[in-house]
């Protein structure tokens, strides 16, 4: 069987943890931020997992993670 292709978008986007997740940075904090609270920036600046449906998708796109 030929070797997977990793889609490179994503690659850059998830990494896996150690306990097997993915973790992902929050959207909404490219721009327009001047409207945001900091209390709000500052929770999105926190490290987030992927949702459970989602798991699936990624593991497809980064199949030697």
């Amino acid at each position: 069987m030929p070797k997977l292709k990793t889609n490179r978008g994503a690659a850059k986007r998830f990494k896996r943890s150690a306990s097997g997740s993915f973790k992902c940075n929050a959207s909404h904090r490219r721009h327009i931020l001047t409207k945001k609270t900091t209390k709000r920036k500052r929770h999105l600046r926190a490290p987030k997992r992927l949702h459970k449906a989602d798991v699936r998708a990624a593991l497809r796109m980064i199949p030697y993670c």
